[in-house]
């Protein structure tokens, strides 16, 4: 008897939960038979919000009949804006190449749970796919980095999904470089170290826009202190671009920053063996030998500077600091005469730097100061000392 009562008391235990199920059940096909008549009628927001719902529920997340559905509500709204901007009616763009991206995902999805619907989801998704290359174009031209980048990736990640195995993208498909390109632009533009490098090795092969891809993977490197390769990509970006703006001049620092004046000065001639009339090239030699005390050869390259440009203000700075300090290695000299000529020789070229640059009175008001208490100029360095006060 008492076992009879337990086993009533076990079975009205699992009646609730047993109808619970049914009920469920019967729920999901309902509600499922529901969305396929709204796709019927076309009414795809409407299956849409009833198969989203239904996925809410870990447990029917495996159901690729809710799965099929869904592909097929989200490819009609697709279908349904392609074929409004073919008629140039209203509809935005944005929303349609979203449905794009929603329907590979799903596409993605289906593919573990339902293998058997690859050949037909591949083939429609392939013939959609370029739309994924072009909503990034839309988005980033919109200047929207992130979402555009959202979009790269999607198209350059198809290749490695297994649904579409059959079209060996990444050998096949010529965009495919060019995709890498603008994510890595799109990762720089957000400054995000991580997402610019991400396909910085497939954007390489990007021949026609290598440069602007080495000077990404630099930005990047730098942002992540990664001083040695940042280093390297800069040596890299100038031995294959020595005239593009931006490697010459961070690759002087770099060497200068850290006192390789030899390796800066061989970076100065390799520019020079390409454009030996660059005034920024030049520039920088004579910048170069100053600091490696290598002072007539820094005049030497100053003057040739300032022939070329007789306005450039730096070349005078350089020319007359040489002289300063040739001057200043004379001083414990006996001959007094020869280092008052070399202060003479400094003079014009600073005066004519502050002439040119009037406002930079911290770097020639000092040098001026010098010269002229050097050279007993007592109403200029009585003006020069009233200044350097103020």
């Amino acid at each position: 008897m008492k076992q009879l009562i337990a086993t009533l008391l076990l079975l009205l235990m699992m009646t609730p939960c047993l109808m619970a199920q049914k009920t469920k059940g019967r729920t999901v096909r309902q509600e499922l038979s529901q969305a396929r008549s709204s796709i019927k009628s076309g009414r795809y927001d409407d299956a849409e919000r009833t198969l989203t719902n239904l996925l809410k529920d870990s447990l029917n997340r495996a159901n690729k009949r809710i799965w099929l559905a869904y592909y097929d509500a989200v490819r009609g709204k697709y279908e349904q804006g392609n074929e409004k901007m073919y008629l140039k009616q209203n509809y935005d763009t944005t929303t349609f190449f979203k449905h794009v991206r929603q329907m590979l995902s799903i596409a993605e999805t289906l593919d573990s749970l339902a293998p058997e619907y690859r050949k037909s989801h591949a083939e429609q998704q392939n013939g959609y796919r370029p739309n994924l290359f072009n909503g990034g174009s839309f988005l980033l031209r919109k200047g929207k980095w992130s979402e555009a980048y959202d979009y790269y990736q999607a198209y350059l990640d198809c290749a490695r999904q297994p649904l579409f195995s059959a079209y060996h993208y990444d050998s096949l498909d010529t965009r495919m470089n060019e995709a890498a390109y603008w994510a890595t632009y799109c990762g720089y533009k957000m400054n995000d170290p991580v997402l610019t490098l991400r396909y910085s090795k497939r954007a390489l092969v990007d021949s026609t826009k290598m440069d602007f891809t080495l000077l990404f993977i630099a930005e990047a490197r730098k942002w992540l202190k990664d001083d040695e390769l940042y280093i390297a990509t800069l040596e890299e970006g100038f031995r294959r671009y020595p005239l593009f703006h931006y490697f010459f001049p961070r690759l002087m620092d770099a060497y200068t920053s850290m006192g390789q004046y030899d390796k800066a000065l061989a970076v100065a001639d390799s520019a020079l063996a390409v454009n030996d009339s660059s005034e920024l090239f030049l520039f920088a030699k004579s910048t170069i030998l100053l600091r490696m005390e290598r002072y007539a050869e820094s005049i030497q390259y100053s003057e040739k500077l300032m022939a070329l440009n007789p306005n450039m203000a730096e070349p005078y700075f350089n020319a007359g600091s040489a002289y300063v300090n040739i001057a200043g290695t004379l001083e414990g000299a006996r001959d007094k005469k020869q280092m008052r000529q070399t202060y003479q020789k400094a003079l014009p070229y600073v005066e004519k730097y502050r002439q040119l640059v009037p406002d930079e009175k911290e770097k020639w008001g000092p040098v001026l100061y010098r010269i002229y208490l050097n050279l007993n100029m007592g109403k200029q360095f009585d003006e020069i000392d009233r200044l350097l006060k103020k």
